[in-house]
């Protein structure tokens, strides 16, 4: 029955401000402009020569139009950033005046409701009189009266506006997420053991975020399509059930020496909501490619695409799995990935790679624990023979041997989908797809690959072409049924060099610069003396 009240009463409320809500045109226009550096006067007042137009906004018809702007104060000087078209976001209804109300931010943001008014924008953290940002004219104060009525309004217009939120988040619960601020990496701290608020810390780097399109969905969550400032990023939701992942793997990235080029770059973390329905983001560079999976299930890829791809990948993997004493950053440890295969490899827009889904990682440092050991975790069409038996050695070594078996299946999905062989390229199979299908148990695995051993063919128009043929030895080495007997990361990256130079001369237009970093590890891998 309360319930009901509470409906029937926002009802009532909104059907009383309906000219407020509902009276509102499909389009508005708004101010759109791109900061360049090279656009700043004498004046010390940000140019309007990068002005692009007054654009007009288009929406769905329950949905508002808004116009935003962001800024930065550089020394006294005000710095547009950007200003154009904001989506339905419930922090700028009713707002007529662009004004940005947080105390001190690096970057400052806001958005109104009304043709152009994101024109001219405010900065007012209290009381105080708004200064405007695009304009030398002072502003004027309100008039008194104005005033008065404002402050004797504020409190029916706070319980209206406490009611009308109630009622849209029931309607709109995860259908639309206004704009949060992200810290950057290097001003986000914390508390992984807690499930609570955020502790109080320095935030140095807050910028807005906007979540666009979901572009893929996992086990573990969603990953997102989002925009920061006027750059793409991806953000990683899981929700509280998978918690521990979210921390596995935020622990992994903030790892002392885990920036490098072929490994995901992190970008910040986030904790959204309580309770049961908290979310926890994971912020990341976003690679427009998508996975090395979604990439070959549309493309064919050459000989010269090929070694730069597995190239990049194995450096990704050595670096990742070798420890490093004396690191720039620190001691470097080394990592387990433990649920490599190519969905967890990401293409960048010159299609070098990068290793990514750090959740099921493990880390070995001297004298600590790598944390849960669980053997059989991972993908199961991945999963190497000792961990479907269930028969796994908990050492180091041997976790780094189980990623260098996925390494080989990865290497074979290339090499099904190059034509560089003489012979047709067949559609695009994930490793044992023709013997288990698209789903397999864990008995159909091990019934495969532990008591058959049966392995992906490896044709024999690939053995005719000088490249593949050292790719398919390899691919074998990888995939050996004895752990002890696989290569290494490292050696992996030796033999896609060797794969250069063997066929530089029977297939010159296809050479291609790579710079290459050879890591030498072997195993064990060296570490470091206590």
């Amino acid at each position: 029955m309360g319930s009901a009240i509470k409906v029937a009463f926002s009802v009532f409320l909104i059907s009383c401000s309906s000219g407020a809500i509902l009276g509102r045109s499909d389009t508005q226009k708004c101010v759109h402009y791109n900061y360049s550096p090279s656009s700043s006067s004498s004046s010390g007042l940000e140019s309007r020569g990068n002005l692009s137009s007054v654009v007009t906004c288009f929406g769905e018809k329950d949905k508002r139009l808004h116009c935003f702007a962001t800024w930065k104060n550089v020394s006294g000087v005000i710095q547009v950033v950007k200003q154009g078209c904001w989506l339905d976001d419930l922090n700028c209804y009713d707002r007529d005046e662009c004004v940005e109300r947080k105390d001190a931010p690096e970057v400052f943001f806001c958005c109104c409701e009304g043709s152009l008014c994101n024109d001219k924008f405010f900065y007012s953290p209290d009381s105080n009189l708004p200064q405007i940002s695009t304009t030398n004219k002072p502003v004027t104060s309100k008039p008194a009266v104005l005033s008065t009525l404002m402050y004797s309004l504020v409190p029916i217009m706070a319980l209206t506006a406490i009611v009308l939120f109630s009622f849209w988040m029931y309607r709109h619960h995860k259908l639309a997420y206004p704009p949060v601020l992200v810290p950057t990496q290097h001003a986000f701290h914390i508390m992984i053991e807690d499930p609570g608020p955020l502790p109080p810390s320095p935030i140095l780097g807050q910028k807005p975020l906007q979540l666009l399109e979901i572009k893929a969905r996992g086990r573990f969550g969603c990953v997102w399509k989002a925009q920061l400032l006027t750059e793409y990023v991806a953000v990683k939701i899981f929700t509280i059930q998978d918690k521990q992942s979210w921390q596995n793997e935020y622990e992994m990235f903030n790892v002392s020496g885990m920036r490098h080029e072929n490994l995901l770059q992190f970008i910040g973390a986030e904790k959204r909501g309580s309770h049961l329905d908290m979310e926890l983001w994971l912020i990341t560079a976003y690679h427009e490619k998508g996975s090395l999976t979604d990439y070959l299930k549309a493309n064919v890829v050459s000989w010269s695409e090929l070694r730069l791809i597995a190239q990049s990948m194995s450096r990704g993997l050595a670096y990742l799995h070798e420890d490093i004493p004396g690191h720039k950053d620190g001691h470097k440890p080394a990592i387990a990935h433990r649920d490599f295969k190519s969905k967890n490899v990401l293409l960048k827009s010159n299609l070098t790679a990068c290793i990514a889904d750090f959740g099921l990682a493990l880390k070995f440092e001297a004298g600590k624990s790598p944390g849960d050991t669980h053997g059989q975790v991972g993908t199961r069409r991945y999963m190497a023979p000792e961990v479907l038996e269930g028969a796994i050695n908990f050492q180091r070594d041997a976790f780094l041997r189980i990623d260098m078996y996925a390494l080989g299946l990865v290497l074979w999905e290339l090499a099904s989908r190059c034509k560089a062989a003489d012979g047709p390229v067949d559609e695009y199979m994930l490793p044992f797809e023709e013997e288990v299908g698209q789903h397999p148990s864990l008995e159909d695995m091990q019934e495969v690959v532990v008591h058959k051993k049966l392995r992906p063919t490896l044709r024999e128009c690939w053995q005719k072409h000088a490249g593949l043929a050292v790719l398919c030895e390899t691919i074998e080495e990888c995939w050996d049924h004895e752990a002890e007997a696989r290569l290494s990361a490292g050696c992996v990256e030796e033999r896609v060099v060797q794969m250069q130079r063997q066929t530089s001369v029977t297939a010159p237009e296809e050479i291609v610069t790579v710079v290459t970093m050879v890591t030498n590890v072997d195993y064990p891998p060296k570490e470091s003396s206590l």
